[in-house]
C-alpha cells in the first residue's frame, strides 16, 4: 500500500482508501467526500474523520481516513508522528490557541524540498473534514513560516459551498481578509482578522446569525471547533509513573505522571468504571489482581500518594516495581475507561457533554506492550469507542496484531 491508504482490519467492513493529492485551501471541497464513514453512528456527535497532510513535514498530497479506533502504521521516518502534531496543532488552533503557541519550531513542519516563492516565502498546509449534524465540513489551513509566521489563508466549506475563506492581502499588515457566507442583502461579509489565529475558531464571535446563510457558517464552524477541540495527546512514561506524586486536580496529564492520585479520584467516584480497570489490569499483568488503588504516602495539603496492585493474599506492590509495558498498559486503560473530566482537556464547555467526543491521540500506542497486551488493549478501546463518546488515533510501527478486531482502521503509512 502506498502512503496515506487504509484498510480496515481483517474482518471489518469497508473504509475506502486515501488518495494522494488532497485538497489544500485553493481546491474545491468534494461534499462527503471518499473517506465519510460508510454509516454515520452518533451522527449527533461532531467528529474528525479525516485528516489532510498537503504539505506538512515530510508529507505531501496526503489523506488519511479516521475512524472510531485507528491505526497509523508505518516504518520509522514514515510521518506517523508528525501526522499525530498535525492532528494536535488543529485541535489547538480549533480552541483559539496562538500560531506561534502551537508551533513552537514552525521549520521543522515545511517539507524538506519545499522552496521559497520570489517573495522568499515557505510554509506549508494542513486540513481536516468534521462530521455531525451539519454533514461533512471541510477545514484547509495555509500557514507561512517564512519570512514571518503567519496564517496566509484559511477555508472552511460544507456542502459544496465556501463558508469562509481568508487570504493575505497586504504583507505590512498583521491580518488577512475574510469573507463568509451571509446570503441577505449582501452574499458574503468581508472584515479583517487576524492572522495568527483560527479565523474558524473566532466566527462565533463575528457572525451576527441573522441569515440563514449566517446560520449555516456558525453551525459549520462549530460543528468543526467541538470536533477539534476535546483532544487527549497522551504518551505514558514509565519513569514519570513510577515515584509517590503528589496531590492535586485529579486531572490526567499527558505523560500520565500523576496517574496514582487520579486512581485516588476514580475509585472513589466510579465503582463500575473502576471495576472495569481493574478487569483489564488483571488481563494485562502479571500476576493476581484483586484490586489497583492508590495510598497515602503523607498526609496533609503537602501530602503525596503512591498507587498499588493489591495482590488479595496480603501483598500490594508499588506500580513502581512494574514493568514498562504493564505501566504503558495500565496507563492507557485508565485513559480509555474515563472521560474528559478527568483528563487535561480542553472541552468546549458551552456543549454538553453528551454532544461531544472525546479524542486521544496517542504516539507509540504498542510501545513496550507484549503480544497479550496490545491485544487486550485495542479490543478495549474498540469496545470503548464503538459507544461514540471516545475516538482513539494511535501510532504503531506493525498493525498485524490488530487483524481480526472488528472496528479498526488501520491507515498505512509505508512506501
Amino acid at each position: 500500500m502506498g502512503p496515506g491508504t487504509s484498510r480496515p482490519a481483517e474482518g471489518v467492513g469497508g473504509v475506502s482508501g486515501a488518495g494522494n493529492g488532497a485538497a489544500g485551501p485553493d481546491e474545491a471541497a468534494a461534499p462527503g467526500g471518499p473517506h465519510a464513514e460508510a454509516h454515520r453512528p452518533h451522527a449527533d456527535r461532531p467528529r474528525v474523520t479525516e485528516l489532510r497532510l498537503s504539505a506538512f513535514a515530510a508529507h505531501r498530497g496526503a489523506g488519511f481516513p479516521l475512524g472510531p479506533l485507528s491505526l497509523l502504521v508505518g516504518p520509522s521516518g514514515s510521518g506517523k508522528s508528525s501526522a499525530l502534531r498535525a492532528y494536535e496543532a488543529l485541535a489547538r488552533l480549533g480552541g483559539g490557541a496562538e500560531l506561534g503557541e502551537v508551533f513552537p519550531d514552525p521549520a521543522a513542519c515545511v517539507p524538506e524540498r519545499a522552496r521559497p516563492d520570489a517573495q522568499r516565502r515557505r510554509g506549508f498546509r494542513i486540513g481536516c473534514t468534521a462530521d455531525g449534524p451539519e454533514g461533512p465540513v471541510r477545514l484547509d489551513v495555509a500557514v507561512q513560516v517564512e519570512p514571518h509566521l503567519r496564517i496566509v489563508g484559511e477555508r472552511l466549506t460544507a456542502g459544496g459551498r465556501t463558508l469562509l475563506e481568508t487570504a493575505l492581502r497586504d504583507p505590512d499588515r498583521r491580518a488577512v481578509q475574510a469573507a463568509w457566507h451571509t446570503a441577505g442583502s449582501s452574499l458574503v461579509t468581508r472584515a479583517p482578522l487576524p492572522d495568527d489565529r483560527l479565523g474558524t475558531a473566532l466566527l462565533p464571535l463575528r457572525v451576527a446569525g441573522r441569515t440563514d446563510g449566517q446560520r449555516q457558517v456558525l453551525a459549520a464552524a462549530e460543528q468543526m471547533v467541538v470536533a477539534l477541540r476535546s483532544v487527549f495527546v497522551c504518551d505514558p512514561l514509565p519513569h514519570a509513573i513510577r515515584p509517590d506524586v503528589p496531590l492535586g486536580a485529579g486531572r490526567l496529564l499527558r505523560g500520565c505522571g500523576n496517574l496514582a492520585e487520579v486512581l485516588r479520584r476514580t475509585r472513589s467516584e466510579c465503582g463500575r468504571r473502576h471495576g472495569l480497570l481493574v478487569d483489564a489490569v488483571r488481563a494485562g499483568c502479571a500476576g493476581p489482581v484483586r484490586d489497583v488503588l492508590a495510598e497515602t504516602v503523607i498526609a496533609g495539603a503537602d501530602g503525596t500518594v503512591r498507587a498499588l496492585l493489591d495482590r488479595g493474599d496480603g501483598l500490594r506492590t508499588p506500580l513502581g516495581r512494574l514493568g514498562n509495558g504493564e505501566l504503558r498498559y495500565l496507563a492507557l486503560a485508565l485513559v480509555l475507561l474515563t472521560g474528559p473530566g478527568v483528563l487535561e482537556v480542553d472541552l468546549a464547555g458551552e456543549v454538553p457533554a453528551a454532544l461531544q467526543t472525546l479524542t486521544v491521540l496517542v504516539d507509540g500506542f504498542d510501545r513496550d506492550l507484549d503480544a497479550r497486551q496490545r491485544e487486550g488493549l485495542v479490543r478495549l478501546a474498540a469496545r470503548m469507542c464503538e459507544r461514540g463518546h471516545i475516538r482513539l488515533v494511535g501510532a504503531v510501527s506493525d498493525a498485524s496484531w490488530a487483524a481480526g478486531v472488528d472496528g479498526v482502521t488501520v491507515v498505512d503509512l509505508g512506501p
